[in-house]
């Protein structure tokens, strides 16, 4: 399942460095874990279950930046289920 662009324009803001993020988008739990930057570089989306965990599908960013820190590269990549 490919990221829509609604959730790729949530991914594509900074947030708060190397910290865990947790949304609410339409009916997913968005969770995601952010670098030193606070770029989003790992995403889990599907159902919060009573645990807290996300069960669903989880992405990572492949984030490549070049040596003045312009993006070259940047794509998300489905890495299976999440649970």
């Amino acid at each position: 399942m490919p990221l829509g662009a609604p959730i790729i324009k949530i991914l594509s803001k900074q947030y708060e460095p190397s910290a865990f993020i947790e949304r609410r988008f339409k009916n997913y739990d968005l969770g995601f874990k952010t670098d030193g930057e606070g770029n989003p570089i790992v995403l889990f989306i599907g159902k919060k279950n009573p645990d807290g965990n996300i069960v669903g599908q989880r992405y990572a960013r492949r984030l490549l930046k070049d040596k003045v820190g312009r993006i070259v590269k940047d794509h998300w990549d489905d890495k299976g289920p999440a649970s």
